[in-house]
């Protein structure tokens, strides 16, 4: 009877391996999302960029836990609902031990509850709205949120550009943008400043006068504008043919080479909170930037920073428990301290990294940096 036993729970260990693993026990699977498609399709390619360099790095140092690390990739297209498919596809028909993703905070917050339901790790990559990792603490994220983001955005208008009144524009269907927005008018105000208008459009706008037109009659000192490149080019444009010459500022949203290639003179002396800067001289940053551009050919942008860093956070986290077994990666994930490209990793008590912020610059038509920002 108890020889049965025993053969019976070796059994079950020797299938959750199999699980975890192919069929002759060399693989990890961990699953990567991010969208490849649709409203932020840059950010996807750069995020995925980033979690391939990573997996290749760990593998040709001999993998994790002896074992190579296969990264099954799925597009989330930027949508709820597809990403909830995706995720429920990598955990139970690819087997991933791992979830690392996504960007797009809707998207993460319809992703986390499957991970966390199926006691999956998962560790968002650049959803800053903080209500990702307070679906539970299998939970994570590789990026600062959204309250921090807004605050920088507030502070560096009121106290280095000196600007006295704001107003905001902002995607009224994504939660991103909302948030970042409401951040930014309750750390302003309470700096001394003044938001003279405050206005939300639908997802898809493209003529966007009607929003500005209204703003802008209190005229602001400085414009903040919350939402993707995609959003934010044709709003600049729009804003300086109906005669706005100040700056304009945003979010992390803003972090793509499209913002410039179509808001050209429109986005020129505006500014943006970003994750890093590829200015940045310490080793690990010059290290990861010369790497990817020789495997990409392109200068790694904030997504791709935090798509390699949160493959590395997952990784470590798995060698350092010592086993594929949600619980204890989970337990590894709490202990970590690390040095990412992105900063020094340790997470508080809600599973959010605490760390600091730079503010971007677009001068002649590039990303410059600006300045450092400390929590």
């Amino acid at each position: 009877m108890k020889s049965s036993l025993v053969s019976a729970v070796l059994a079950v260990a020797l299938a959750g391996t199999f699980l975890a693993c192919d069929k002759n026990g060399k693989e990890i699977r961990i699953g990567g999302v991010g969208p490849l498609t649709g409203e932020a399709a840059t950010f996807g390619v750069s995020t995925k960029n980033g979690y391939d360099m990573a997996v290749a790095e760990w593998n040709a140092k001999g993998g994790v836990l002896g074992k190579q690390v296969k990264l099954t990739f799925a597009d989330d297209k930027g949508d709820p609902a597809e990403g909830a498919t995706v995720f429920t596809k990598l955990i139970e028909q690819d087997k991933s031990v791992a979830i690392i993703g996504t960007v797009m905070s809707k998207v993460s917050l319809a992703g986390a509850p499957i991970c966390q339901n199926a006691k999956i790790p998962m560790i968002a990559t650049s959803s800053t709205n903080p209500k990702v990792t307070e679906v539970g603490d299998y939970i994570f994220r590789a990026c600062f949120i959204d309250p921090f983001q807004g605050t920088v955005g507030a502070k560096f208008a009121f106290e280095d550009l000196k600007a006295k009144t704001a107003a905001c524009i902002f995607d009224v269907g994504n939660d991103y943008t909302k948030g970042l927005s409401e951040f930014f008018k309750a750390k302003f105000t309470a700096l001394g400043g003044q938001v003279v208008g405050y206005e939300g459009h639908a997802t898809g706008t493209t003529d966007f006068k009607a929003q500005l037109t209204k703003v802008l009659a209190a005229k602001p000192d400085v414009l903040y504008v919350s939402d993707y490149y995609n959003d934010v080019a044709l709003i600049a444009k729009q804003a300086r043919e109906l005669g706005f010459k100040g700056p304009m500022l945003g979010g992390d949203g803003w972090d793509s080479p499209k913002l410039m290639e179509v808001g050209g003179a429109a986005v020129e002396g505006c500014y943006f909170t970003n994750h890093y800067s590829q200015d940045d001289t310490s080793p690990i940053v010059t290290e990861f930037v010369k790497n990817y551009k020789a495997k990409y050919n392109a200068v790694p942008d904030a997504l791709a920073a935090l798509g390699y860093d949160s493959t590395y956070i997952m990784l470590d986290a798995i060698q350092r428990a010592g086993s594929t077994d949600g619980d204890k990666i989970k337990a590894a994930l709490v202990a970590t301290d690390l040095k990412t490209v992105t900063g020094q990793v340790k997470f508080d008590d809600h599973r959010n990294p605490v760390k600091s912020a730079v503010i971007i610059e677009i001068k002649g038509g590039k990303q410059t940096f600006k300045t450092t920002v400390n929590p």
